[in-house]
């Protein structure tokens, strides 16, 4: 079985001791810097746009991105040995901000985002410096609120076994590869008209697309349902990087799309941009693809095969990392 920055004044919220939290503290650092416990928040930085959520894993650090731009970067406490963490590509199911476990004693999980509909979520707790939970990621209180106020059910979370860090990417991909440069224009006018703000993402379908190299298939899904799929022909050489990427927006001086990437596996991800250009999907689902097609919706690339029973149910996460 594979398991697969930033400067801002000091606040400091303290819960009492015996609660099994940590003192959660908003510090002036950067997220390479930050201790058990700190956080940083910087939503100034980009105040609009897609969030893109990442846990590193090895690092016990969890990295918010809005827009490509990280404003907030937290400690964490992730799996302990025998309950890891899984990794992989996710959207947010269910948020609840005063929940309690079904599994663990009604113990409380506040602030909850549900990744899994098996008990696997983002949500405050005990952050003892190492990995301790039975498979959630726990967050330092305070944060835990912060983050709850801006995330929204279909969102995407990136749980990472090594170190990722999202690049812009500005490239074709997988719509305009094929089409005519003036095919840009029609895509640019689509998106506008789904420009992005936070009434309007409630409204907007999830629309998910998954390019799975061992299969050579790509499938679109919109909320989870699978609405269209059809062969993909990969050139050159090697598997596809396992990557996840965002749309952000378009490039009118280039013609190109935006993207924000990051990788969640460990295979090498020098070029991301190159890596998509490798990939050619039938006309037929790549016009859906495009007739879809709004900022925040993701790409996903993985070798593993993208049948249904690696999603957990229609509202579930395009990929889960463990085969």
């Amino acid at each position: 079985m594979q398991r697969r920055t930033l400067l801002f004044a000091a606040a400091a919220a303290f819960v009492p001791s015996g609660s099994g939290h940590v003192l959660a503290q908003r510090v002036d650092k950067y997220a390479e810097q930050l201790q058990n416990g700190e956080f940083n928040w910087f939503p100034q930085r980009s105040p609009a746009g897609p969030i893109l959520i990442i846990v590193s894993v090895p690092d016990q650090l969890v990295h918010v991105y809005r827009n490509g731009i990280r404003i907030a970067a937290s400690t964490c406490s992730t799996g302990k040995p025998g309950h890891s963490t899984p990794t992989g590509v996710f959207k947010i199911l269910q948020k609840d901000k005063h929940h309690r476990s079904s599994t663990y004693s009604n113990a409380p999980m506040p602030n909850m985002n549900r990744l899994t509909w098996s008990g696997i979520a983002l949500h405050a707790g005990n952050l003892p410096g190492y990995p301790a939970s039975h498979g959630c990621v726990r967050l330092p209180m305070r944060f835990s609120e912060l983050l709850f106020g801006i995330t929204r059910t279909g969102m995407t979370v990136v749980i990472a076994d090594d170190r990722s860090q999202p690049s812009s990417v500005t490239h074709p991909g997988l719509v305009l590869g094929d089409y005519a440069r003036h095919e840009f224009a029609a895509v640019d006018v689509a998106l506008k008209k789904s420009q992005y703000s936070e009434a309007r993402a409630e409204r907007l379908p999830h629309t998910s697309v998954v390019v799975s190299g061992a299969e050579s298939k790509m499938t679109v899904l919109a909320n989870g349902e699978a609405v269209a799929e059809g062969k993909v022909t990969i050139s050159g050489h090697g598997p596809l990087p396992e990557s996840v990427h965002t749309l952000i927006g378009t490039d009118q001086d280039t013609g190109d799309l935006r993207w924000t990437s990051t990788g969640y596996g460990k295979s090498d991800r020098e070029d991301l941009a190159r890596e998509l250009r490798r990939i050619k999907a039938e006309p037929q689902v790549r016009e859906v693809m495009r007739r879809r097609m709004h900022q925040g919706m993701t790409v996903v690339t993985t070798n593993a095969p993208s049948r249904p029973e690696h999603r957990s149910g229609k509202d579930f996460v395009v990929i889960d990392g463990i085969y």
